[in-house]
């Protein structure tokens, strides 16, 4: 764009017979707003120029693609802020934008540019605003009988802990318009609902604050879909290895997902429909549920596409974004649907972490997003792909010992099998005291290092520090006592600053610990190039 002058240097050909679309990138890489986005953006103009469209870029990140000058046909690069977007849309006389493929920058944009008449392609921008506000997207749930944890939206503090107190802690607090879940908390008691409110009023304080019950122990599912005005025609269904209350960015991602009943699947399945044609989907959304005792209940959804495209497009070998674009520009789309148990590998999706430059960040995961990045591999089954993930995200299988610092009673249970294990591979166990007197009681070698508080030796955060131990598994008790908290912050944020490997949830801890045994049991996979696995989905369909 030009700035203080009379005369454009941009000249725009009046007699163009190309349909000229506009496609919002991503803006500035951060966490929740990264490649995967811009991965998106690129599929769209390519598929744009292979319609026959005119594709504008407009995007002001030099590290993207989207950003390279052949690319698209015109590129700006300049802000995504509304007056620069309406300026180029009057400039290029442009048919319609989409909004969709550049993450939550441009998707918050939609209403305002609908508000000044600009042709949004795909689905409405009144349908995305009632799933972007968490108070109309439930009361929509609400009246299509799909299930979701039980919620209100609150007004005042007061009305905030009379709910709480009525479900029971924990909840979840929940802004609405916001990027990688930011002030999206769990809280379990009235000291932190009071913090966690003010923050999440502060970061969305024009759109509502809802809350919710936080269910407990339950498995996180994620749908990928595309659809044609409220009709799915694609879909991919992962299945988080953690349970429910990590963020999906920071989530390790199965896909397709090994252990959900088969009911469960056909809820899941429904429930995408119902949504889809609730809203008239007309392009990619993304949907997050929440299943336990084959009960399926709605996070959220994102009327958008999400940083799981990229790997659901490669794993299954079916390009979601050149569906979604197609079906946005309204050209002609066959429907790629995938039986996912035909499939005869398995892909997850690891994330990686910056914490050692995040001076005394806590590395524990939550509802908020931490990652700054993630790396994807496949393999013959979950167990191959997890220890393929995990070491291509730096972790470094132990050598010499493991030390143990597990809070809740039910974790202690389900690492035992992995205890064993570890044992079983030749590595010495060390453990805090309620972890070493429970392995111990089991009949476990297991030796005993003091947490940081006592000061006493052996002390763990000294073998830490002095380079004795490999590997930390460390599960905290969310309900424990605020000095068992310290603790544990301690020993992670030592292990973090001290390059030791750091595992804090169970469900990973076990699933890495039986692909290392595995592995220790027996020969290597072979080594196989991403298109030497499975058989490609497009070539079938011709």
């Amino acid at each position: 764009m030009t700035y203080c002058g009379d005369v454009s240097d941009e000249r725009v050909t009046a007699a163009c017979k190309q349909r000229t679309t506009m496609v919002l990138g991503c803006g500035a890489y951060r966490i929740g707003s990264s490649v995967e986005f811009d991965w998106c953006a690129v599929g769209a103009t390519r598929t744009l120029r292979k319609l026959g469209h005119r594709a504008v870029m407009v995007n002001y990140n030099p590290e993207t693609v989207s950003t390279d000058y052949d690319e698209c046909d015109t590129l700006y690069f300049e802000e995504i802020s509304l007056e620069r977007v309406l300026d180029i849309y009057e400039l290029e006389r442009v048919d319609g934008v989409i909004v969709s493929v550049g993450g939550q920058v441009p998707n918050n944009l939609a209403m305002k540019l609908a508000a000044n008449h600009v042709n949004i392609l795909g689905t409405s921008a009144e349908n995305i605003d009632k799933a972007e506000d968490r108070n109309k997207f439930s009361r929509i749930l609400d009246v299509i009988g799909v299930d979701q944890p039980e919620w209100r939206e609150v007004a005042s503090t007061s009305q905030a802990k009379e709910f709480c107190n009525r479900v029971t802690y924990p909840c979840l607090i929940r802004p609405s318009y916001v990027l990688s879940g930011a002030a999206m908390k769990v809280v379990f008691n009235d000291a932190d609902l009071e913090h966690f409110l003010a923050m999440a009023i502060d970061v969305s304080p024009d759109h509502p604050v809802v809350i919710s019950k936080f269910v407990e122990g339950a498995k996180e599912i994620e749908v990928d879909a595309v659809a044609k005005e409220g009709n799915v025609i694609n879909y991919a269904i992962g299945e988080h290895v953690e349970n429910a209350g990590v963020h999906s960015g920071d989530a390790t991602l199965m896909l397709p997902a090994q252990k959900l009943y088969v009911e469960t699947v056909r809820r899941v399945k429904r429930i995408c429909r119902a949504i889809a044609k609730e809203l008239h989907i007309s392009g990619p959304f993304n949907l997050q549920l929440l299943s336990k005792d084959n009960e399926v209940k709605v996070i959220e959804a994102n009327v958008r596409a999400s940083r799981t495209f990229p790997f659901v497009s490669k794993t299954l070998k079916v390009d979601f974004i050149e569906l979604a674009t197609r079906v946005m520009a309204g050209a002609h789309v066959t429907p790629a649907q995938i039986s996912l148990l035909d499939l005869d590998y398995v892909g997850i999706k690891a994330p990686m972490f910056s914490f050692t430059r995040l001076l005394g960040a806590d590395p524990v995961l939550g509802v908020e997003m931490a990652s700054t990045g993630e790396v994807a591999t496949f393999g013959e089954d979950k167990y191959e792909a997890i220890y393929t993930s995990m070491r291509s995200a730096g972790f470094k299988p132990p050598k010499r010992n493991v030390f143990l610092c597990i809070g809740p009673l039910q974790a202690k249970l389900e690492f035992l099998p992995s205890a064993r294990e570890l044992v079983h591979m030749g590595l010495e166990l060390y453990a805090s005291q309620g972890t070493h007197d429970f392995y111990s009681s089991h009949g476990l070698p297991v030796q005993l290092l003091h947490k940081p508080s006592t000061e006493v030796q052996p002390n763990v955060k000294d073998h830490l520090a002095s380079g004795k131990l490999d590997l930390v598994i460390n599960v905290r008790d969310s309900h424990a006592s605020q000095g068992s908290q310290t603790d544990g912050y301690l020993i992670r944020r030592t292990a973090v600053d001290f390059s030791v490997c750091l595992l804090t949830d169970v469900k990973l801890a076990t699933l890495l610990i039986h692909a290392l045994h595995r592995r220790h049991t027996s020969a290597p996979p072979e080594l196989r190039a991403w298109d030497e696995f499975g058989y490609d989905a497009r070539a079938a369909l011709m």
